[in-house]
C-alpha cells in the first residue's frame, strides 16, 4: 500500500466498541503501544474489523502534536505515545520533527519553526506524540 501519510503503524485490533453512529477501534502496535481510532460504524462494517484481525493505522505528519511537559494538565486525546526526539529538519516555516516512541516505531510530525524553538526541541530530548482519535485512517488488506 502506498499512501500519502506518512506515519502508517502495522499492528492487530485489541478491541472493538460499536456505538450507533462510530466505532472505536484499539489497534496494537508491534512495539507495544496501542493506537486507538475513531472511525464510522459504517466503515467498521464495510472495513469487516474484527479483533485479532490485522490492520495499518495511519496518521497524518501535520495531525502530530508534540509535548515535552504537560504541567499537571490531562488533556482529551486519546492516543498519548511516549518517545524520544531523533531527528529535526527545519524548513522556511515548518520543521520535520522524528520521533522514536518506547517500542521502536517512528513517527514524524510536522511543526512550526516557533513550536520548536518555543519547545526547545533538540535531538534525544524525550518528548510525547499526540494527536485524536479521529485522525486515524484505517486500512486492511483485501
Amino acid at each position: 500500500m502506498k499512501a500519502s501519510a506518512r506515519n502508517q503503524f502495522k499492528g492487530t485490533v485489541k478491541d472493538v466498541i460499536i456505538g450507533t453512529v462510530n466505532a472505536s477501534v484499539h489497534v496494537g502496535l508491534n512495539g507495544g503501544a496501542t493506537v486507538v481510532a475513531t472511525i464510522t460504524k459504517e466503515s467498521a462494517e464495510n472495513l469487516a474489523i474484527k479483533t485479532g484481525m490485522a490492520v495499518i493505522a495511519l496518521v497524518k505528519a501535520s495531525h502530530i502534536i508534540i509535548v515535552t511537559d504537560f504541567g499537571g494538565y490531562r488533556i482529551s486525546a486519546r492516543n498519548q505515545l511516549p518517545g524520544s526526539v531523533t531527528g529535526i529538519k527545519p524548513g522556511a516555516v515548518n520543521t520535520e520533527v522524528d520521533l522514536e516512541l518506547t517500542g521502536g516505531e517512528q513517527i514524524a510530525a510536522t511543526v512550526t519553526n516557533d513550536s520548536v524553538e518555543t519547545l526547545g526541541l533538540r535531538k534525544g530530548q524525550p518528548a510525547t506524540i499526540v494527536f485524536k482519535a479521529g485522525s486515524v485512517i484505517l486500512a486492511v488488506a483485501d
